[in-house]
């Protein structure tokens, strides 16, 4: 089997693992366990928290001393622990405990994924930009595939989907142990204190255009948290209303969901070619109108006819929202650093989106939705309007202090190069 099957195969279990219970933990809490929106928020905070220290330590550890593949494959095996445990919790301060654990070894798996899958592509003299986005929609099929097999099931409201992420979880473990080992950058001499202790990532931060650059990676972050937290929760109320209590998006709310990730699917593969066309700068931009109109047509949105419609619109400019910012963030660093900071870089860029992004948002968006709430009737038009304004002024914000010139020459001769 040749080295980008296996790049998708491990691509697929990864993101299966989260689409297991990311979009439908939420729903599970508030519904099953009957937690409130700051508790749920606190719950979904773990993977911010374990995001701000977890990926850039780990990334340093890959860069410096354990092989990437050896030490994704202890992140793993740690996963399908306390996923497995968290399945029998009912109690918000100890899910929040559990998930906090489980959060700690997964988020670093998945800058690790891209660190594996960006070594091997280069061992194998192929061309990162144009072959990682292909490898990369593999997770968004596993993503998807998890969400189906949640929802058909019926399974959205029960801790099954939480056994079924641990048993992947080890299956991924078991098979990151077949992958090519990835070799450390070693000791250099001559060193300073900083490249001895793994923080030469960090000096990224000296550059102007990385520093903003990182700080909207970390305001955007925060944007991807409040989908994730509230998106199942908010489909799932419909049924508050006799109208909509059978409707399709009341019964399978993931289905609807996963609509999203079939969008990532294309535009992830338009990556590529909006990156050598338009540059970082302009493509970040479309995410955030993307963000902007994901949560406007959610305000608006209901299981109506028309409302349907508005919704399905909302699940396709996810793809662009997502890909355009996360994806092509990631491409973008993998093409600003050397090779031999390449984890801590990505582990850099992991912590400022899922690490201090997510627990920003993840925190304020439950107070949001708290504060919005009447007797435990949220009103959603207007959570989402809020939401829908804050990438709206990300984007203009974004615009005016983010300095970049696009140079489509430069990105030609990397890709000769490699």
């Amino acid at each position: 089997m040749g080295i980008k099957s296996r790049l998708k195969i491990m691509s697929f279990l990864q993101y299966f693992i989260w689409g297991s219970w990311l979009v439908t933990l939420g729903s599970y809490m508030m519904n099953t366990l009957h937690f409130n929106g700051s508790s749920v928020g606190m719950v979904y905070s773990t993977k911010g928290l374990a995001a701000v220290l977890m990926p850039s330590l780990v990334g340093i550890i890959a860069d410096k001393w354990m092989s990437a593949n050896r030490v994704y494959t202890l992140c793993h095996f740690l996963c399908a622990g306390a996923l497995f445990y968290s399945a029998t919790v009912n109690d918000p301060n100890l899910m929040f405990w559990v998930m906090l654990v489980n959060a700690m070894a997964f988020m670093p798996t998945i800058a690790l994924s891209n660190t594996i899958s960006y070594s091997c592509l280069e061992k194998e003299g192929l061309d990162t930009v144009v072959n990682f986005p292909p490898i990369r929609v593999f997770g968004t099929l596993g993503f998807i595939v998890a969400m189906w097999a949640i929802s058909l099931m019926r399974l959205e409201l029960s801790n099954i989907q939480l056994y079924i992420a641990s048993g992947a979880s080890l299956l991924l473990a078991l098979y990151s142990l077949t992958l090519p080992a990835i070799p450390t950058a070693g000791k250099k001499r001559n060193q300073g204190w900083v490249s001895s202790l793994g923080l030469d990532a960090f000096v990224l931060f000296k550059k102007p255009r990385m520093a903003v650059f990182f700080l909207f990676a970390m305001l955007l972050g925060a944007v991807l948290q409040i989908t994730n937290t509230f998106g199942s929760p908010f489909l799932h109320d419909f049924a508050l209303n006799p109208e909509f209590k059978d409707s399709f998006v009341v019964q399978y709310p993931s289905i609807l969901l996963s609509v999203s990730q079939m969008a990532e699917v294309l535009f992830i593969l338009a990556i590529p070619f909006f990156l050598k066309r338009f540059g970082i700068k302009t493509v970040m931009l479309l995410s955030m109108v993307a963000w902007t109109l994901r949560f406007g047509l959610f305000a608006y949105g209901d299981p109506s006819a028309s409302g349907f419609v508005l919704l399905m619109l909302s699940m396709i400019v996810y793809g662009c929202a997502f890909d355009f910012f996360n994806i092509s963030g990631s491409v973008f660093v993998e093409q600003e650093v050397s090779s031999d900071i390449r984890a801590s870089a990505q582990g850099l860029f992991m912590t400022m989106v899922n690490g201090v992004g997510a627990y920003v948002g993840a925190i304020l968006s439950g107070r949001v939705v708290d504060y919005f709430s009447v007797d435990g009737i949220k009103d959603w038009h207007t959570i989402w309007l809020v939401f829908a304004a804050y990438a709206l002024i990300l984007a203009v914000i974004f615009h005016f202090t983010f300095q970049y010139q696009h140079r489509p020459e430069k990105l030609a001769k990397a890709s000769v190069a490699q």
